[in-house]
């Protein structure tokens, strides 16, 4: 068994691997480098400049160049391929799995990825990534491998234990034996251990299991992650729409798509229009940012426009100025609360998921205890330190009472509205309903301070 090193970056080390790059020392680097995990030199390659990065790699075994180069950072990498030959590239990418190699071909053009392809010396492997290819990038065929092991129902244990033997040589981590038919439909799938533990000469087809969970090549990978969360699966087969075992999807790449997912969500909450990170160019982010900001400027236009229309009342009783933050705050603050935690729910939704009906009451029902506490709260506050009278703290605390309800019902209807029309209801809790309830906000107080207050 291989002994992985532990690694840790250091100046020292940068600067020994430095001076050896300088000095072409070849021998250094890849004694540095042996029984070091990828992830670990490809954080280390994030250090160098382009030019050594590309001596490095050109240094090392090619096998574990083309495993870095599937662990770059999306910026490191976009820079590396640029600097390599449709050759050299071609000759790094059909070492990867399958489905590595399709996400590697996937950020050029598909004249560019077929000229790569064209200089695969692997035939078998240029097949596999063509047909990976296909599919759509967010689906089950856009993430699976064709690399698995599957067996004839007819096989005897001999013919599986042999066949496994050649075909674990493409197959880094074996979690299944999957089970076909000589029409290769999937059957079900047959544990190492029953292989271990059956005689010679046992057919496949009398030790398997029919039980196994599959998904389809056009299955929403969301979904698959979700199959496979819900179920603790390692792996789990892909078929056709005639069942034919097409693929498989490893854990591995359901935490890829599970980071890429919450990143997402992340910047949508945070009002960012599209996925990017801090090494995109300049216009890439200020586009990417600049929508929702906008529309949080016109939201301030119009809440300064709501101040303007009242400025009639805040003349007669300027105190009301003081508390515009504290409404405007808490709506914002019980409305990303509301819409976060529904977020939540549709994430990791069931067969049994409250109806929004169900939802609602209980929003309703924890907005009202929120409210009328945060309400009695400020009402003692504003009495006792600001000596505005009981009226005027009425106004404030039924304000206050009536944005919480109302920052409440947008939290909770908002996502799932938009989880209905196919929005991704992560926006709900982002600029959009800080901005929504800031103006609502702004109107309650006012309305309620002209009604009790004659103003």
């Amino acid at each position: 068994m291989e002994t992985i090193k532990q690694f840790e970056l250091s100046k020292e080390y940068l600067e020994s691997l430095r001076i050896a790059i300088e000095g072409e020392d070849g021998s250094f680097i890849q004694e540095s480098f042996e029984g070091v995990n990828v992830a670990d030199i490809a954080s280390m390659l994030e250090e160098l400049t382009m030019e050594e990065a590309l001596f490095v790699f050109k240094t090392i075994d090619k096998q574990v160049a083309s495993d870095i180069l599937t662990e770059l950072e999306d910026d490191t990498l976009d820079k590396v391929i640029k600097e390599m030959d449709y050759q050299e590239l071609a000759s790094y990418i059909q070492l990867m799995d399958s489905d590595d190699a399709a996400d590697m071909l996937n950020l050029f053009d598909d004249k560019e990825s077929q000229e790569i392809i064209g200089y695969f010396d692997d035939k078998a492997k240029s097949l596999q990534v063509i047909d990976l290819l296909k599919y759509e990038e967010d689906t089950a065929g856009g993430i699976m491998a064709k690399e698995y092991i599957r067996a004839n129902k007819n096989w005897t244990v001999v013919q599986t234990i042999n066949e496994i033997r050649r075909q674990a040589e493409n197959v880094e981590k074996i979690f299944s034996i999957y089970v076909v038919n000589n029409r290769q439909h999937l059957l079900g799938r047959v544990s190492l251990k029953k292989i271990v533990l059956a005689s010679d000469q046992t057919l496949i087809q009398d030790i398997y299991e029919e039980e196994l969970i599959s998904v389809t090549t056009d299955t929403d990978q969301e979904e698959v992650a979700e199959i496979m969360r819900r179920y603790d699966l390692e792996s789990i087969p892909v078929v056709n729409a005639k069942n034919v075992l097409v693929g498989r999807i490893t854990v591995d790449d359901i935490l890829d798509v599970l980071r890429e997912e919450a990143e997402e969500d992340m910047q949508a909450m945070t009002g960012i229009t599209d996925t990017v990170d801090e090494y995109d160019s300049v216009i890439k982010l200020t586009k990417a940012r600049l929508p929702w900001l906008l529309i949080g400027i016109i939201g301030g236009l119009m809440g300064a426009g709501f101040i303007g229309f009242f400025e009639g009342g805040l003349s007669k009783v300027t105190a009301l100025a003081f508390f515009i933050p504290l409404i405007t705050a808490t709506g914002g603050n019980v409305g990303i609360q509301s819409s976060s935690l529904v977020v939540q729910s549709l994430a990791s939704k069931s067969a049994f998921d409250d109806s929004l009906s169900k939802r609602f009451l209980k929003g309703l029902l924890v907005a009202i205890l929120n409210g009328l506490i945060l309400a009695l709260f400020v009402f003692g506050m504003v009495v006792l330190f600001y000596g505005n009278g009981a009226r005027f703290a009425m106004v404030v605390s039924i304000a206050l009472f009536s944005v919480v309800l109302l920052a409440s019902f947008m939290g909770t209807v908002t996502p799932i509205v938009l989880d209905r029309m196919g929005i991704n209801p992560a926006l709900a809790s982002g600029p959009f309903i800080t901005t929504a309830n800031d103006l609502l906000g702004l109107a309650v107080y006012f309305l309620v301070a002209m009604s009790l207050l004659n103003l």
